[in-house]
């Protein structure tokens, strides 16, 4: 839906999208480059132009306010007080804190803060709280003049999560943060086993949700309380980027949040002290956490195998130190593995497997005891205590072994040597030590005695906490660029892609990887242009400047999956054309090295009669400008026939203006109707265009070509890259955008996306009603007479 906004902060046109993906009721509203557009945030015009108040103050002033769906009284500030017994506080001076922060030179080696875990949800004043992400902790290293990097808490970088790492080098400020990494299912929650296995953004949406700032700009944060640190980090915080969010604080009551996030699935809350400072590598107890579930990380000591499994391994081993730096034998895992998982953990098993057991003492793997046990039952095979795992588990039995254990995923972020048994402490202790309150008289030390912890709010809704999941119109990329060789299913078959990161535009540094990324993104758009069409495969294996060769005939080369038609000529021969079936056979050709894609103008099930007729225009030195009057010569022609034209740039020198026939005529009617419309641009501008086919006899002008429309003969499809400098794309185009001025460059690897999800698919006329050729002849025959 097309809308116009006449608005005094809304102006200009808009349009109203339906998106997939977002739910049932998921919309997009995108603002049309008009003369209103602008890059300025619309948000932080947020005064009422009636008023002048801000959205803050309409709602602590005002008497109806409009949340959870409907209308709602507002309460006086007093009432608001006593209602939720939260002190009214105005908000921080960022620019007087940075300019108090004392000055240092960015820090270095910066280890994560550390929660303490209790063993329940608690309400008192001076806390706030968050979500518990289940993901990897990541302190993020950005230099403006430099690079952006994110460093595990071991003090490793994570490269492959290149999203997260290109956005932050795209955030034109020199911080270090502190978050988490993760990724969010379309319910906004995170998802740990996902996170483990992503590869690239076709495996999940990843976000970095940033949750405390360490140091801005020369100034050192970590002394200052956490409120002012997590104002400064909201005052500079991107706006119009999804893959890093700031973690929302929620001033609420600590038990009924608790109590919403086991709701809503989650892994638990996090309670900080709102005057807390940060202190790196440090375990404190002013940050607390309380899980939903009970969740640890564990040692591989080694596996086992059940007699004739047709597993890699039967289950794990576990293990964890003790305070006297002991492994101790915590139990063994067996559920949570998938095959293809399995097959890739023995392949880091293996050069790690040992004769000698790491545990202190002999262990039993089949039973609850870690002493000398009477029998060894399935004998383990002996890991070196290197990696690091997750479980989930029930309990802890009194033995020290988990119950009911299901694997989670591995955890790359920690290592070995700090992983210990995790106890969680009593809340009630903590939160009084942490607040610097002594016992109470005749405490005994007892739950009943310690200082009461409970709720002074009403309920927290599960509303209340809203998760935000990853909005957008367009898929994330399959292949992940930093590796050379992958395997990814596409459309349920398994397509393996070698020389990912091999350079296919070297002059623009594009890999193969990107245009791989590139097609996948653009897939959904390009195949009603492909489907059931024979392919002719333009392969450039080398890159643009590498040699390049056309491959007709894919026999014994296609997967069993793929679709081919026979094309048997005149004299006999067979040719096996691989047929456009979806973004696995646009993939499967992008993987042999097909830069541009060329599909057929008719289908395999109606192979002499074309669905469009094509005027390829084809200039030999001229200017681009001159391409475009001779195109708007072309419409003109075909308005006057009442004939539809739908122009795309070639994405080389020139430009396609197709016209639709949908499959009613022979390429040879095809081709004979545009040879009609090129005689009649000629005769308009004959002084640089030609209808010779011999380059030759062309004497360097304008090639009007309707030979195109003829079996076999192929051109670029609708966004298909181009060899060519730049990494350029046959666009589409509106009529309106055909003008002076216009170049190929204006479409590229780059941009077009962004294009698409403004404009939509401008070629979609193309596969409609196809033209009556009798009556538009007969038409053009009176108007051109």
């Amino acid at each position: 839906m097309k809308i116009k906004m006449f608005g005094e902060k809304l102006k200009g046109e808009f349009a109203l999208v339906k998106t997939h993906g977002m739910g049932e009721n998921g919309w997009l509203l995108i603002k049309h480059k008009d003369e209103f557009a602008t890059t300025a945030d619309i948000t932080k015009k947020d005064k009422s132009v009636l008023t002048g108040k801000t959205i803050d103050q309409m709602a602590k002033t005002g008497e109806k306010v409009w949340q959870h769906g409907h209308e709602e009284d507002v309460l006086p500030d007093k009432e608001l007080e006593e209602e939720v017994n939260v002190e009214v506080t105005e908000e921080p001076d960022v620019k007087s804190i940075l300019k108090s922060a004392p000055k240092s030179p960015i820090p270095v080696n910066v280890k994560p803060m550390k929660a303490t875990l209790v063993d329940e949800p608690f309400d008192e004043p001076g806390w706030i709280f968050e979500v518990k992400w289940d993901g990897y902790r990541a302190v993020a290293i950005i230099d403006k003049n430099d690079d952006a990097q994110l460093i595990s808490r071991n003090n490793l970088p994570f490269e492959k999560y290149y999203p997260i790492n290109d956005a932050l080098k795209g955030w034109e400020i020199n911080a270090v943060l502190d978050g988490e990494l993760l990724v969010l299912n379309d319910k906004g929650i995170s998802d740990f086993g996902a996170m483990q296995n992503w590869r690239s953004e076709a495996d999940g949406n990843l976000v970095y949700y940033v949750f405390d700032i360490l140091w801005y700009e020369g100034k050192n944060l970590m002394g200052l309380p956490l409120t002012q640190r997590q104002a400064i980090l909201q005052s500079i915080l991107p706006t119009n980027n999804d893959h890093i969010r700031q973690s929302k604080v929620f001033n609420a009551n600590g038990i009924d949040f608790f109590a919403a996030a086991e709701r809503m699935g989650l892994e638990g809350i996090i309670a900080k002290r709102a005057d807390s400072v940060y202190t790196s590598d440090l375990r404190s107890k002013e940050w607390l956490k309380v899980k939903v579930k009970r969740r640890q990380e564990v040692i591989i000591a080694g596996f086992t195998k059940n007699e004739g499994a047709g597993k890699s391994f039967s289950a794990l081993v576990l293990g964890v130190y003790n305070a006297k730096g002991e492994l101790q034998f915590v139990g063994k895992v067996g559920t949570g593995f998938s095959d293809k998982l399995q097959k890739e953990m023995m392949a880091q098993f293996e050069p790690l497997i040992t004769k000698n057991s790491p545990f202190e003492y002999e262990v039993d793997v089949d039973k609850p005891t870690r002493f000398r046990p009477k029998r060894m039952g399935a004998k383990p095979t002996w890991l070196k205590p290197v990696l690091v795992c997750e479980v989930g588990f029930a309990e802890v039995t009194s033995d020290g072994v988990f119950r009911q254990p299901s694997f989670k995923g591995m955890r790359i972020d920690k290592q070995a040597k700090d992983v210990i048994l995790e106890n969680p402490e009593d809340t009630g202790e903590i939160v009084a030590e942490s607040a610097h309150i002594d016992k109470l008289p005749g405490d005994s030390g007892s739950k009943e005695s310690k200082p009461k912890i409970k709720s002074q709010f009403k309920g927290l809704a599960t509303d209340d906490l809203k998760l935000e999941p990853i909005k957008s119109l367009e898929r994330k990329t399959l292949l992940n660029p930093k590796e050379d060789t992958q395997t990814k299913k596409v459309c349920g078959h398994d397509l393996k892609f070698n020389h990912v990161t091999k350079l296919y535009w070297p002059e623009d540094k594009i890999t193969k990887g990107q245009m791989l990324n590139y097609y996948y993104k653009v897939g959904e758009y390009m195949m009603p242009y492909l489907k059931d069409r024979p392919m002719s495969l333009n392969r450039f294996p080398g890159g643009i400047h590498g040699q390049s060769f056309y491959q007709k005939n894919v026999t014994d080369k296609a997967p069993d999956w793929a679709k081919t038609f026979d094309h048997v000529t005149d004299e006999g021969k067979v040719t096996k054309y691989l047929v456009g079936t979806d973004e696995a056979s646009l993939l499967w050709m992008s993987s042999l090295g097909c830069i541009e894609i060329n599909p057929w103008f008719s289908r395999a099930q109606t192979p002499d009669n074309p669905d469009y007729c094509v005027i390829d225009l084809d200039p030999d030195k001229h200017t681009y400008d001159q391409v475009v009057e001779a195109a708007r010569i072309t419409k003109d022609i075909l308005d006057a026939m009442g004939v539809p034209s739908f122009p795309k740039t070639s994405g080389s020198t020139g430009m396609h203006i197709y016209i639709p026939l949908a499959g009613k005529y022979t390429y040879q009617q095809s081709q004979i109707f545009a040879n009609i419309i090129v005689k009649h641009v000629h005769e308009q501008i004959p002084d640089y265009t030609s209808l010779e086919r011999s380059i030759a006899a062309r004497k360097g002008k304008m090639y009007l070509d309707f030979l195109q429309n003829r079996p076999g003969a192929t051109i670029a499809g609708p966004y298909s890259l181009r060899p060519k400098p730049g990494a350029t794309v046959s666009m589409p185009l509106s009529w309106d955008e055909v003008k002076p001025g216009l170049t190929i460059q204006h479409f590229n690897i780059h941009n077009s996306l962004d294009r698409l999800r403004e404009t939509g698919d401008l070629f979609h006329g193309v596969l409609g009603e196809g033209i009556d050729l009798e009556k538009t002849l007969k038409k053009a025959q009176a108007t051109f007479r």
